[in-house]
């Protein structure tokens, strides 16, 4: 349904840094940058799998509480996402395990960015 979306950071190199380490467990990159003539001097950047999904948008009216959730291969994929968030600055809002709760077949950590928002890897397998 949703084909792409996005976040604000007040930080671009901080972020960036975050989210590069944190995606690439999971075989995301940054795909696009915005040239800075086109965004009026604010950095923009896409990553994804073959094409930009998910957009940092450099700006310094940041609100923390939004939640993304992005989908993991594999339940290591989700342990590697959450040690690879922690280790470049992320702050544990779940460590990696079973959410019976929210599904039979859920699998998940949960992260704070640099921004307050929370991040996640999901696994849905058997």
């Amino acid at each position: 349904m949703i084909d792409h979306t996005g976040i604000l950071v007040a930080d671009w190199a901080k972020s960036k840094a975050f989210y590069d380490a944190a995606f690439a467990p999971l075989g995301y990159t940054l795909l696009a940058e915005v040239p800075v003539e086109y965004t009026g001097g604010v950095k923009v950047g896409g990553y994804g799998k073959g094409k930009p999904d998910f957009w940092l948008t450099e700006s310094q009216d940041v609100g923390p509480g939004r939640h993304y959730a992005f989908v993991a291969k594999s339940t290591a994929e989700v342990d590697a996402f959450y040690a690879a968030a922690m280790a470049s600055g992320g702050k544990d809002n779940g460590g990696p395990g079973p959410r019976p709760h929210y599904h039979e077949h859920y699998y998940g950590a949960f992260v704070i960015d640099p921004d307050g928002n929370n991040v996640e890897a999901v696994f849905h397998g058997g």
